[in-house]
């Protein structure tokens, strides 16, 4: 697991692991810490998590860490290795099988925009058909908190969208997954969230958003943990399965 910032862990995806006897390895390489050899990650999915900087940052000065990362993630990919990717973590899976990431505008001209708070995803693949998205509504509400949208490469099938940013879940090829969107979220880190990025709450949402988010939060915390459960054990299903199924 590539953590990027205290505040991002995996949430319920450490929850779901523990549920499943999995053995939870944290590498911070924003801190130095040295990213495993692939050739001896065996029966391993990469979980690639968020922070509040983007795919496009590796390029500015002390951001080589999130090259190295980048690069590791597109070796692991071209071994047909298994990942999930959240927030940065997507953007990064993205670039790594050939797409790019660019900031979030609407409008012409185009406005520069964040996606920020509580609301709908449209899911897009049928949950009759679609592997991925068993007994799913055909909206949810999730958790936003970016201010890039993802241009896909042709290896993507598109899952989910919003009417900001259509590219929010994706799944490449049934190995890797990703999720622009949050569903891995809890109340306590959530709070550490909004108490620690004021600065981009109120850029995107004004100042009373920090609390408008409080009072989301205790709408909809149930049913989002309740979505990212049976999304992310599907998800996980399917990688365990394609990563058998190749052995």
């Amino acid at each position: 697991m590539l953590q990027h910032i205290d505040r991002e862990g995996p949430g319920l995806l450490a929850v779901l692991g523990e549920e499943r006897g999995m053995n939870i390895q944290i590498v911070r390489v924003d801190q130095g810490e040295q990213l495993p050899d692939p050739n001896e990650c065996n029966n391993t999915i990469a979980l690639v998590l968020g922070g509040p900087m983007g795919a496009n940052e590796r390029t500015k000065p002390k951001m080589s860490w999130l090259q190295r990362e980048l690069d590791w993630i597109t070796i692991w990919r071209q071994q047909s290795k298994p990942m999930i990717g959240i927030c940065l973590g997507a953007q990064l899976l993205a670039i790594a099988e050939g797409g790019y990431v660019k900031a979030l505008e609407v409008g012409e001209p185009p406005l520069s925009v964040k996606e920020v708070g509580f609301g709908a995803v449209h899911w897009l693949k049928s949950s009759s058909t679609d592997d991925w998205l068993h007994e799913f509504n055909d909206s949810d509400v999730v958790l936003h908190w970016h201010g890039d949208q993802i241009k896909l490469p042709d290896t993507a099938t598109l899952l989910g969208s919003t009417l900001l940013c259509p590219e929010q879940i994706f799944h490449i090829n049934n190995q890797a997954v990703g999720i622009q969107c949050h569903l891995e979220t809890d109340e306590q880190s959530l709070n550490s969230w909004i108490k620690e990025d004021i600065e981009f709450i109120t850029n995107a949402m004004g100042k009373d958003g920090p609390r408008r988010l409080h009072e989301d939060a205790k709408r909809f915390n149930l049913s989002i943990e309740k979505l990212g459960r049976r999304f992310f054990e599907q998800v996980i299903d399917q990688l365990i399965e394609n990563l058998f199924s190749h052995q």
